[in-house]
């Protein structure tokens, strides 16, 4: 999907059409979503998450409670480094009030530092690293993407269930990708199975897994599991195929994959793939609902559970302040705290809660991808499978060490 950068990288500001006095009369709230607009990120994410924040904007009418929201966005290159460098230019330079999305692990805490010290709200709608509600939890943020503990445990249950007991891991080496590695080796080992090896590749950078691979096969696992997730766990798939991983009959459990992968790799190379997804655009009237209102903006890319996610962290977050009212709402603390403690509900998740370790507890499900004979439509990729209740699909509070949390 091509969008102009121009029109990603400026301004979206609500109620355009209305007198200049009248807009001036009300506060402004700015919303940066700090993204992948470049990589390989871009389609699960992306472009289409800066237009998800615009379409919460346009749905909200912040302006009928007295306030605009002004959508900005970045691309952070997936580097730290430049994620911190745009943060503090939004904080300090254009009154940036909160950060959406940020779809890295390492990205998100690196700001998260500096939004702690700027008294700026975090609205991790990316990222993936359960640590985020965990040892790494952070006052001014809250966590409204799927995790490495609430999907290893949906697809992992469900491989083992099967018989898969040994495992074989190729791991994305950063952050996010050794969380995804700890969260589901402490699930096979819990349920009396084994990790026979692992291999972490470089990220960014890497496309050929055929060495990781052979390295699987060579193993004697009866599965291969992907500590990874958009291109890289694309062609991880396609390659194995390749292969003949998944005709000898080893297993390729996708641990983190989403529903623009599978239309990317095409059905019949990921038909019969297990992926867990906290939203599907055919789950529900509302899901569908959404959809249709989102469709005409972004029309090649339906949108993915981190699109929903950042959809949903914009709404709570205006929530929030119609609840706190715009002048008390500047603090990102006191932002933060107000969406912990009002009830959630849009048509992307449904009616959910905030815990007090920032955990958003939406529901999580496992689809398994079609057929091509079973779809009706290019987008018509999944059958539900199963699904887990929020409360119970993420881990614990007590077991994650959020210092914020009192036991």
């Amino acid at each position: 999907m091509q969008i102009p950068r121009r029109t990603l990288l400026g301004g979206a500001t609500a109620a355009l059409a209305l007198p200049v006095r009248a807009q001036q009369a009300r506060p402004t709230f700015r919303v940066g979503v700090m993204t992948d607009l470049s990589g390989q990120y871009r389609d699960n994410s992306g472009p289409t998450s800066v237009l998800a924040a615009r379409q919460a904007v346009e749905d909200f009418r912040p302006e009928q409670h007295g306030f605009n929201v002004e959508i900005l966005a970045a691309d952070h290159q997936q580097k730290p480094d430049v994620g911190s460098s745009i943060a503090r230019q939004w904080f300090d330079q254009q009154s940036v009030d909160a950060v959406a999305d940020l779809n890295n692990t390492a990205i998100a805490l690196a700001v998260g530092n500096i939004a702690k010290d700027k008294d700026k709200a975090l609205l991790i709608s990316g990222a993936a690293s359960a640590d985020l509600t965990g040892k790494a939890c952070m006052p001014i943020s809250i966590h409204f993407a799927p995790d490495t503990y609430s999907d290893s445990h949906s697809t992992g249950n469900s491989v083992l269930k099967a018989g898969g007991k040994t495992w074989f891991l190729i791991v994305a080496d950063y952050t996010f990708g050794h969380a995804l590695a700890r969260d589901i080796t402490a699930l096979i080992e819990a349920n009396g199975g084994k990790v026979l090896g692992s291999a972490a590749y470089p990220f960014p950078g890497t496309s050929d897994y055929s060495s990781f691979l052979v390295q699987a096969q060579s193993s004697g696992a009866k599965v291969v599991g992907l500590c990874n997730t958009g291109g890289d766990m694309e062609n991880c798939v396609k390659q194995a195929r390749e292969f003949g991983l998944p005709q000898s009959g080893m297993t390729v459990a996708a641990l983190l994959g989403f529903v623009t992968e599978v239309k990317s790799m095409g059905l019949d190379v990921a038909q019969g793939l297990s992926l867990s997804e906290s939203f599907y655009w055919d789950l529900n009237d509302r899901t569908r609902a959404f959809t249709k209102r989102f469709l005409p903006k972004t029309p090649t890319n339906y949108p993915s559970s981190l699109h929903a996610a950042c959809y949903a962290a914009v709404t709570h977050y205006m929530r929030a302040i119609v609840d706190l009212g715009p002048d008390k709402a500047r603090s990102g603390l006191a932002a933060i705290n107000a969406m912990k403690r009002l009830p959630t509900d849009d048509d992307c998740f449904g009616k959910n809660t905030i815990r007090a370790d920032g955990r958003f507890l939406c529901p999580i499900h496992l689809f398994k991808v079609k057929t091509p004979a079973e779809s009706k439509s290019t987008w018509d990729v999944f059958n539900l499978v199963d699904t887990t209740p929020g409360p119970e699909a993420f881990r614990p509070m007590a077991e994650g060490g959020c210092p914020l949390v009192k036991t």
